[in-house]
């Protein structure tokens, strides 16, 4: 499986604390190294998002190109600011989809 950043998300990440950064990297090599994405829900319109039990989230979508699953990182954020978040990541990944 392969990932893709968009700078909306890489940005998020580089706000984050080094622990946190830590945390997010670990959970995206299992995705990438065994297609395990352990607590997520789909959001719909083709978004989902990767759970932590701290509130922590990252807004996703899947694609598929000719070799290979894509995972598209869109955003991330907190479960206090989750509503504004999806939005925020639907009008990030509408515009990827252009």
């Amino acid at each position: 499986m392969k990932l893709l950043r968009v700078p909306e998300f890489s940005e998020w990440l580089d706000a984050e604390s080094s622990k946190s950064q830590a945390q997010i990297d670990a959970r995206l090599r299992k995705i990438e190294e065994s297609n395990y994405f352990g607590d997520s829900r789909d959001l719909g319109d083709g978004l989902a998002e990767l759970k932590w039990k701290n509130g922590r989230r990252v807004y996703f979508a899947m694609s598929r190109d000719i070799n290979d699953r894509i995972v598209i990182l869109i955003l991330g954020g907190n479960k206090n600011g989750q509503e504004k978040d999806i939005r925020t990541a639907r009008k990030i990944l509408a515009t990827y989809r252009k």
